[in-house]
């Protein structure tokens, strides 16, 4: 049985929640929130690839990547609120933390209590995987049903997969646009997502190398966050590194993107520093350095939980994860 103390902390939270949407539904504002910055390569510092985009009161998640609903937590924004989560591609870094924000959204605590299906919206491939969580998880939901009597609704997933460049999400005045991008060899679907609101943009690369796609829905956006990856060249000959090199995109990959989209503000994203024969990697810094040398607009190097709010102006607002 829930306590008396309890049920004031989920009702109390429930009203939090619901003012905040409300303001975020006055505002013409976007809002993004880099959740996770990293790799696959465990680091605290940089979690897995997690973007939280919100606008006109939705809450949408990009990815859901290693530690998203610790960084969904510090962020303020409890895992079973979120609108909608938007899948890039089925690579695992990009997937491992959506059994968390999923059954952690269903728990009967403030941030969560989901009692709707939790939209998940991705390429093909996407519906499969969530009937495999379900059924991993069958003995957690069937003991949390019956001993909880958490609703079975808000387990669920409400599936839609997409194949092609195509409009994923329009409600409340915010679009959101899936793209193919160039993941590399046999590395596909891969998708990247442009999400509209208000006459702001944000477009979201996904993984991708140089994509001619990508600069087609990138134009007028007001930011792009794309991903970028260095590896000193004395071991750009190694095999794995020159798989990854194959798969993602170079600092001078990234320059060209920019320089024929034009954003206001470009955000260096999971970014891949791939270390010397004596273990010292590239500094962001130097990244984006090499970046800049070709293209002369604002950058920014993303961190985990910092925060760019996109209106007549773009604030930029850096909270270091603990």
């Amino acid at each position: 049985m829930l306590t008396q103390a309890f049920r004031r902390g989920l009702i109390a939270g429930a009203f939090l929640l619901f003012a905040l949407g409300a303001a975020a539904q006055r505002s013409s504002e976007i809002v993004i929130t880099l959740l996770g910055t990293g790799t696959p390569n465990p680091r605290p510092d940089r979690m897995g690839p997690s973007t939280l985009v919100e606008a006109g009161g939705q809450r949408l998640l990009i990815d859901a990547g290693r530690g998203t609903t610790i960084r969904l937590t510090q962020a303020g924004v409890g895992s079973g609120v979120l609108t909608a989560i938007f899948l890039t591609h089925l690579h695992s870094d990009h997937i491992n933390g959506l059994p968390d924000v999923w059954l952690t959204g269903w728990l009967p605590f403030p941030t969560g209590a989901r009692s709707l299906p939790l939209r998940l919206i991705g390429p093909r491939g996407t519906r499969a995987m969530a009937q495999g969580l379900e059924a991993a998880f069958a003995e957690d939901i069937r003991m949390r049903t019956s001993e909880e009597r958490l609703p079975r609704s808000g387990v669920a997933f409400d599936v839609r997969e997409f194949d092609a460049d195509t409009t994923v999400f329009d409600e409340g005045g915010v679009r959101v646009t899936a793209f193919a991008v160039d993941h590399g060899g046999e590395l596909r679907p891969a998708y990247g997502f442009r999400v509209s609101y208000g006459g702001r943009s944000v477009v979201l690369s996904g993984d991708t190398r140089f994509s001619e796609n990508l600069i087609r829905h990138a134009g007028d956006a007001d930011v792009i966050v794309h991903e970028v990856i260095n590896a000193p060249t004395t071991v750009q000959t190694q095999p794995s590194v020159a798989f990854r090199l194959s798969h993602h995109s170079s600092t001078a990959d990234v320059s060209r993107v920019l320089t024929q989209a034009k954003p206001r503000l470009a955000v260096l994203n999971h970014l891949a520093l791939v270390p010397d024969q004596d273990g010292r990697s590239p500094t962001p810094e130097a990244v984006a350095a090499a970046v800049s040398q070709t293209h002369n607009g604002r950058i920014e190097i993303g961190e985990d939980l910092m925060r760019i709010v996109v209106g007549d102006a773009i604030d930029v607002q850096r909270s270091r994860p603990r």
